[in-house]
């Protein structure tokens, strides 16, 4: 999708991913190792009560889901940086992910034709509908037809 192809109030439901215990530990293992991350008995006597996924791991899966979409194939050039960034509940093994995706806002660049920015409400939900976390962000988008640069 390109920039003309979102508008304000759009909005977008991922497939779900499911967390696994082994995923958890895995990801933990590479990227952050805390023992509620890494190890079911500490996690267990840990203010979790067991086994939790790392913030990260969550947005890493929530953003292969969001990728897989396809809604960033063909205008999307990444984006600048997150915010509003939270972790309001955890993951735990056997859940399910999925996140809803909100069109906040757009604007065009002011520097370049060529593209615009989207921004966008990230939520990731459990299989109950608990949110689980959520971050903001600005989407860089390619335009289909720029208009000519002023001469």
């Amino acid at each position: 999708m390109h920039f003309e192809d979102f508008n304000v109030g759009d909005t977008f439901v991922t497939e779900g991913v499911e967390v696994t215990a082994e995923d958890i530990v895995e990801y933990a293992r590479r990227y952050d190792p805390q023992p509620f991350h890494l190890d079911p008995e500490a996690a267990r006597e840990s203010i979790y009560g067991g086994l939790i996924a790392s913030g990260f791991h969550i947005f890493s899966m929530a953003f292969g889901a969001i990728a897989r979409t396809g809604i960033f194939e063909g205008g999307g050039q990444g984006s600048p940086g997150i915010h509003d960034v939270r972790w309001v509940s955890p993951a735990r093994p056997g859940d399910t992910l999925h996140t809803d995706i909100e069109v906040l806002d757009k604007r065009l660049s002011r520097t370049r034709a060529d593209r615009g920015y989207v921004t966008m409400r990230f939520d990731t939900r459990n299989q109950r509908g608990d949110l689980v976390a959520t971050y903001t962000s600005n989407q860089i988008l390619l335009r289909r037809e720029p208009e000519p640069a002023p001469e």
